[in-house]
């Protein structure tokens, strides 16, 4: 559990952001105040089938306990130069176990409140628990609707039905045409009055710091309230379509891959998900998380097995040790091995990686890139399936989104971007391609399943390396030397594919040295399975060794002992970046050991900080140590030195490949990770990992709250990291 006390930590309230998802690419999220400050927060963000897209219905609540004369409010908003209602906050403590949870108190005024979406429902339970106080209360709900898509905002319209119907404890609107309806409704008696009006100008703080519209107007259908008693309980249902129960949308249906529906516990959740009790439907869905949170709690015990480690404890809200202000991760005197804090940090790991791996409203398998505003990203989903799925024993789950990527495969590319509905709508990546089979080798190393590689992903794969090697589209070729090359002026292929003003910013076209790192590493694995599959015809035992002699001419630089990044036009660019690293972490590398060491070295020096690796040497001229600004500033730095945490699952790999003694590494790693997450944990997205961090010291995050391939890539770290032998 990660446990904050608000009043024992310098960090804003407002600076911190939880995330609570529905499995279906749903969401809620605000800051710790509940006072937005991105037009992606919001109390219930719907994956829709159609109209199709994630939208945000209920943006938030005014929510508040009237007792003795007195009013405490459990939200803020900003308004221009005012934030309501002023004064501090009452908020003491929050939590995030099974789900998020927030305790205010206000003299003998005790109040906790606890969020839950119901998993495929559509569904947000809000619970507030009265605690304490020194008299029965009146809990006044005000919801604030929206109904737009998640990128846009809201403006006061003509075209909005204002009118409520009144149902048994609470409310039905439908405000659009064409949107689904929305259902309000308390577990205990309570009272409807509808008072539609538009609140306006809610003010978006990080949405001006990033350069966009950042005021909304939202729509108010009227007020709740309720009579509660000290020690009384109120569940508030927020549901689109039906109340309590799944989206009710035209030509939708239920195919969720985890076949809940069939079982006991997804009949029982049907059967209180009519609306009739809600307290039946929380308890369902209280069970079903407690059970997920006992299966992640086996995974992690398994790294712990016959290791000495330290009590358990809570996460702390911010540790007084962890990473410094300069490059260096702090040394520290613990024993060697996993210690007892390591056990909260990994389980937060396995826990968040939950949240990425989704069945779309019609059933298709995913996985979404980063909460609040990414969809799923053909080349993430890759990268992130290995740690987000089969280093945590989700087989089934992982080998359904790996053979749904498959199964878009074009011309020898594979998607780059999925609509909201997992229907590809983009190919314009050469690494995704390659990185599949990265993504299969994973999966066959931990299941030694050659059957399911050879009748499932096998045919993909000749497909892929077939297309690659007579050329496709986008300048994607072979050479003579058995080198890739792919792109042209203007095209951004690779995951550097910022662009600004229709200009990549890091121009990558040619020979990547990654792309080349995954292409080595391709046909070195569909040698080894053309062996295995006895299908001679797909050995490349020739063509390996030349490209490897054809890697190290074209990209060694030996006046500096690393790879350069990109050979175009008989000019090779000798930016020092992560992308070299590559050629040491896969499976199969171009280079010899010692050139691997080198590489290694190199990056250790130049590109790592305390909580992931730069994407540009501090002493290139084109260095940018700060990712802030508008959109335009923010993406000309975002490869330019920005910091990834997803690069350090590379980057602890290939370290641990050429460390003379492993035993030595692993801990020099597991003390790295102790102090970045211990910190970061509970400094921007509670209980995940950022997308980018700044450059320059003090590295602060940036980005996504939560991103697929930061958890992946350090779950799989500790994995590797628990491994006896790598």
């Amino acid at each position: 559990m990660i446990r904050i006390v608000c009043a024992q930590t310098p960090l804003p309230e407002m600076n911190r952001e939880w995330l609570e998802t529905d499995g279906r690419g749903g969401y809620a999220s605000s800051t710790l105040e509940n006072c937005h400050t991105r037009r992606y927060h919001c109390l219930l963000a719907a994956n829709l089938r159609l109209p199709e897209g994630r939208y945000v219905l209920l943006s938030k609540l005014e929510d508040s306990l009237l007792v003795n004369g007195g009013e405490f409010f459990f939200s803020r908003h900003r308004y221009p130069g005012v934030v309501f209602p002023p004064g501090p906050s009452l908020l003491k403590e929050f939590s995030l176990g099974i789900c998020p949870r927030f305790t205010y108190r206000a003299g003998d005024v005790s109040v906790e409140k606890t969020l839950l979406l119901v998993r495929d429902g559509g569904t947000l339970l809000v619970r507030y628990d009265f605690l304490s106080g020194p008299a029965p209360g009146v809990l006044r709900l005000k919801p604030f609707l929206a109904f737009r898509g998640y990128h846009e905002l809201m403006h006061e319209n003509p075209y909005l039905s204002g009118r409520a119907e009144v149902i048994e404890n609470g409310f039905r609107i439908e405000p659009y045409g064409g949107m689904p309806p929305l259902f309000v409704r308390t577990s205990i008696p309570s009272r409807f009055t509808p008072s539609p009006c538009w609140y306006k100008r809610f003010e978006y703080a990080e949405e001006q710091e990033r350069g966009f519209a950042w005021q909304e107007d939202l729509f108010l259908p009227g007020i709740v309230e309720a009579e509660i008693a000290a020690g009384g309980s109120l569940i508030l249902t927020v549901s689109a379509g039906v109340p309590g129960g799944k989206p009710s949308i035209p030509g939708a249906k239920d195919s969720s891959p985890r076949g809940r529906e069939t079982t006991k516990e997804g009949k029982a959740a049907g059967n209180a998900a009519c609306g009739e009790n809600p307290a039946a439907l929380w308890e369902t869905e209280a069970v079903r998380r407690q059970e997920e949170l006992s299966e992640d709690q086996k995974l992690v015990d398994s790294f712990f097995a016959g290791q000495p480690e330290g009590a358990p404890a809570d996460l702390p809200a911010r540790p007084q040790t962890g990473a410094t202000h300069d490059d260096k991760p702090l040394e520290d005197n613990q024993a060697g091995g996993f210690m007892g804090g390591d056990r909260e940090i990994i389980l937060a790991l396995v826990r968040a990686g939950r949240q990425f791996l989704i069945a779309t409203p019609s059933g298709r398998p995913a996985v979404i890139a980063g909460y609040p505003w990414f969809g799923s990203w053909g080349r993430d989903a890759l990268i992130s399936l290995p740690g987000l799925a089969f280093c945590t024993g989700r087989i089934a789950e992982g080998t359904a989104i790996l053979t749904e990527l498959g199964r878009h495969e074009r011309e020898g590319i594979l998607p780059n971007f999925f609509s909201a509905d997992g229907k590809p709508s983009a190919y314009n990546t050469v690494d995704s391609s390659l990185w599949y089979f990265w993504a299969v080798q994973e999966l066959l190393r931990i299941t030694d399943d050659a059957d399911l590689v050879r009748n499932r992903f096998w045919p993909v794969m000749k497909r892929i390396v077939g297309r690659f090697l007579a050329g496709t589209g986008f300048g994607i070729g072979a050479d003579a030397r058995g080198l890739l090359h792919a792109g042209q002026e203007g095209a951004a292929l690779t995951w550097m594919d910022a662009v600004v003003g229709g200009v990549p910013v890091t121009p990558r076209h040619g020979y990547a040295v990654e792309i080349n790192a995954l292409w080595y590493n391709a046909l070195s694995f569909m040698n080894q399975l053309a062996a295995r599959f006895t299908e001679p015809e797909w050995s490349f035992a020739d063509l390996i060794p030349l490209l490897g002699r054809s890697f190290q001419e074209t990209f060694w630089i030996h006046e500096g002992d690393y790879l350069g990044d990109v050979f175009y036009d008989g000019k090779l660019d000798r930016a020092i970046r992560p992308n070299q690293l590559f050629a040491v972490s896969l499976p199969f590398s171009p280079l010899v050991l010692d050139l691997q060491a080198r590489v290694v070295r190199t990056v250790r020096e130049q590109l790592l900080t305390p909580c992931g690796l730069r994407t540009l040497s501090p002493a290139d001229p084109a260095y940018r140590g700060r990712y802030r600004g508008n959109a335009a500033e923010r993406d000309s730095a975002y490869h330019q030195g920005t910091v990834w945490p997803w690069l350090l699952g590379p980057f602890g790999e290939a370290a641990l490949r050429v460390a003379a003694d492993q035993e030595q590494e692993k801990e020099i790693l597991r003390k790295y990770l102790r102090h970045f997450l211990q910190g970061h944990l509970s400094e921007a997205g509670i209980g995940s990992v950022s997308e980018v961090f700044d450059g320059d010291p003090p590295h602060r995050p940036g980005g996504c709250i939560a991103q697929a391939w930061s958890v992946a890539e350090l779950t799989r770290l500790y994995y590797l990291l628990n491994k006896d032998h790598y």
